[in-house]
């Protein structure tokens, strides 16, 4: 095989599984801080538990995710030189403050944060976690969005020797892509914590209705899944959309399936492309007219640019594009019809007895990682054949001293290493999540509510007279919910 397309397989691989950590760190932490400082400043032994429960989660997460960042970065030296020579000048920045935060700050206060816990003050260590999810993560996070949106939106440069050398780091920081997909990055991530807290927490309450953490932790992630879904389609998304319009329109027709640019142009809901041979069509269309000429310019004649007229070879993939963004769009809505409904019926105060509803928040966890994944294929593939926009071609940018066998071998083994610490942080993963939190005791009742047929039984066993414990009056002693949710002592 070509060993250019071997290595643009090889980093499109390596990038795909190193993204499906980045997501759960960021938006599971944030979720996670909040958890940390209520059980803190309220002393809710209820989201005490919670904390220890999904922190173990977080630092899984954590784990892996650094260790597959790094096998995606020596690809830079080895498969793609001319690239970094490139962009050499221009990334050094934002890399550099993104290995600070990550390596330094994350890494550090991490470490604080795992073996802090009963050993530091719980005021330092919520400040670990602080430091670690919304400090050091988003602003990683935004550094590694910068330097990736400056591909797509080119800005704050000179050409000089070949080279693109910086003359203005402001606008190569703050490209116009970089706010929108920075902020789109965000609140998808966010989106898949709410999703991991839910799934974890309907499980818990299909195995015990009356269990405390797992009906917190399944509320917590109702109402910020439906909340981060729906500003994720808008304005973020809708936002988005309008500026890779405005920006890059050939990647915006190969989204939209906009093959022939016209006024009034439809927004396509549903249709199977057929673009090999040219010139491509669409067949089975479900579309409203003049619908996308409206949402991208506000006026619905507006003309909008088709891939027609493009030269053929700067056209992306349209396939995969078309497919990828309007897969990642329905799945971005059922979010916000399954959190919808899910929110429904927890008002309506039913949602505990409706196991099918619990099972369908158990098993949507995967979908939100399905559609970072779709997002960013969108993203990525959108921009081919450049891999800096209208500056440098993906073939211009590979190397020309690696083999394709060389490639091919080393494709081979990250593959079947990904693979196999895929499959333990997936059982690791699971395994945790079902573990039964820890027993919770009567001193933190003003911040508990038993079902009203286990509080008098549970407030008599957890009382020991003083002749019993010989110890101080009306004792307290750690109770806890065996598996069919009555109070129990240990």
């Amino acid at each position: 095989m070509d060993a250019v397309f071997l290595a643009r397989v090889q980093f499109g691989f390596t990038i795909c599984f190193h993204f499906l950590f980045p997501p759960v760190t960021i938006g599971l932490g944030c979720i996670l801080c909040f958890v940390e400082w209520r059980g803190w400043r309220k002393n809710d032994n209820v989201y005490a538990q919670m904390g220890k429960l999904f922190g173990k989660l977080f630092a899984m997460t954590f784990a892996v995710g650094i260790g597959s960042g790094i096998v995606m970065l020596f690809q830079f030296g080895t498969n793609w030189a001319p690239y970094s020579n490139f962009v050499a000048n221009v990334f050094g920045a934002s890399l550099a403050a993104e290995s600070f935060f990550a390596f330094f700050l994350e890494s550090t206060f991490m470490g604080l944060y795992l073996f802090g816990r009963g050993r530091v003050s719980k005021g330092v260590h919520w400040f670990s976690l602080f430091i670690v999810s919304l400090t050091a993560a988003t602003f990683s996070a935004f550094f590694i969005i910068a330097a990736n949106s400056w591909q797509q939106t080119p800005a704050g440069y000179a050409l000089r020797n070949g080279r693109a050398e910086l003359t203005n780091l402001s606008e190569a920081i703050f490209n116009p892509s970089t706010l929108l997909r920075y902020f789109h990055v965000i609140v998808a991530s966010l989106t898949t914590g709410a999703f991991i807290f839910a799934s974890v927490g309907a499980w818990h309450v299909l195995k015990d209705k009356h269990s405390l953490v797992g009906r917190q932790a399944l509320l917590l992630g109702i109402v910020c899944g439906l909340v981060f879904s729906c500003l994720e389609a808008v304005p973020l998304g809708h936002m988005h959309a309008q500026q890779v319009a405005r920006t890059q329109p050939e990647k915006f027709a190969a989204m939209e399936g906009l093959y022939i640019g016209q006024k009034a142009a439809p927004l396509v809901l549903f249709a199977i492309p057929f673009t090999n041979p040219p010139p491509p069509k669409l067949e089975a269309t479900v579309e409203i007219p003049g619908l996308l000429s409206y949402m991208a310019f506000g006026v619905v004649d507006a003309h909008v640019q088709g891939i027609n007229q493009f030269p053929r070879e700067n056209w992306p993939p349209l396939f995969i594009v078309f497919v990828s963004f309007h897969t990642m769009t329905a799945l971005g809505f059922s979010f916000i019809a399954l959190m919808g409904l899910a929110a429904c019926w927890l008002l309506r105060g039913r949602l505990y007895e409706a196991r099918w509803l619990l099972k369908a928040l158990v098993w949507s966890v995967p979908l939100p990682f399905l559609a970072i994944q779709l997002g960013w294929i969108t993203a990525e593939m959108g921009r081919q054949p450049w891999i800096v926009y209208k500056l440098l071609r993906t073939s211009e940018g590979a190397s020309r001293t690696v083999s394709a066998q060389e490639i091919g071998f080393s494709l081979t083994l990250f593959s079947v290493i990904d693979m196999a610490l895929l499959v333990a942080w997936l059982f690791l993963m699971l395994r945790q999540a079902k573990e039964v939190p820890e027993t919770v005791t009567v001193e933190s009742s003003s911040t508990i509510e038993e079902p009203p047929q286990e509080r008098h039984r549970g407030s008599k066993e957890a009382m020991v007279t003083k002749e019993e414990s010989n110890g101080p009056e009306h004792a307290i002693v750690p109770v806890g919910r065996s598996a069919g949710g009555r109070l129990r002592r240990p």
